[in-house]
């Protein structure tokens, strides 16, 4: 078996053999501040929303997936904030840095919430988290080290469907704003996955939107914010009216996958639409 970067693949025993349950949450954009705001809208109360319509609506989850952005303000606190608001899930999860964030402090503070796995066999899957985030940057870049860390844990297990996670988009979409924004080496990237057959999906954040397509046979998936949203198609920045979510991923055993998107749409906000950006 390859070397793997990370080390060994964390093994996850599913409450169902057929199907594993995945929760991706993005970026909720906490402060140390507990009265924080991003464009009006209070973060910790958003996320809180979130948390509590997953809870309420979707079964558990074997795994929950953060992809970036947990924190505005890359503080410690901001982080511990997140952990203890998503440990009502009860469940493994994983962290990766987005923009926002400070991977270091991010990483520190998710070891002692044993969140800084990157690597997990659940089900009948493998799922694969890399750290996008480029420090002082807005921008994504995947280092030698996580595309070396990426080509690993596929050849390692060539009969297990996968799933791959990040922050950064790796592929141009209609929010022109965003695209000189988003995963800069995405050729490399995309030269590593289409070696590997297996990889059925690609699940991503930082566009605070609901994204569903296909490139080939790879499922393209982005995900709302916890927060404010971006408004599709825009030219310039643009926020729109839309409730914070989440995501949920049903993995089955026999490679395919369900997945969507639920908003919390009873959560009461004011949002700043004059804002020029966050």
């Amino acid at each position: 078996m390859p070397s793997l970067e990370h080390g060994s693949p964390i093994s996850i025993a599913t409450a169902d053999h057929a199907v594993a349950r995945v929760l991706q949450i993005t970026d909720p954009h906490l402060m140390a501040d507990d009265s924080g705001t991003l464009l009006g809208v209070r973060t910790r109360d958003s996320l809180h929303a979130v948390v509590q319509t997953a809870r309420a609506r979707q079964p558990a989850p074997d795994l929950l997936l953060a992809t970036g952005d947990l924190a505005q303000d890359a503080s410690e606190p901001a982080y511990h904030e997140f952990a203890r608001q998503v440990a009502a899930f009860d469940c493994p999860e994983s962290w990766v840095a987005g923009n926002h964030d400070n991977s270091d402090i991010l990483n520190r503070v998710a070891a002692r919430y044993q969140a800084a796995g990157r690597h997990f066999l659940v089900g009948n899957w493998q799922v694969i988290m890399l750290d996008s985030s480029v420090h002082g940057q807005v921008y994504g870049q995947l280092g030698e080290a996580e595309l070396g860390f990426l080509a690993d844990a596929l050849a390692a297990f060539p009969g297990r469907p996968a799933l791959i996670g990040l922050h950064h988009h790796p592929v141009r979409i209609d929010t022109d704003w965003m695209n000189a924004i988003g995963l800069h080496n995405r050729d490399q990237f995309w030269e590593v996955v289409d070696r590997f057959p297996q990889v059925k999906a690609v699940l991503w954040g930082h566009i605070h939107q609901d994204l569903d397509l296909y490139r080939g046979d790879v499922r393209l998936l982005a995900t709302p914010s916890t927060c404010i949203q971006f408004e599709a198609g825009a030219e310039d920045f643009a926020v729109e009216r839309l409730a914070p979510g989440f995501r949920w991923l049903d993995l089955y055993s026999n490679g395919t996958l369900d997945t969507g998107v639920v908003r919390a749409t009873d959560f009461q906000y004011e949002l700043d639409m004059d804002s020029n950006g966050y």
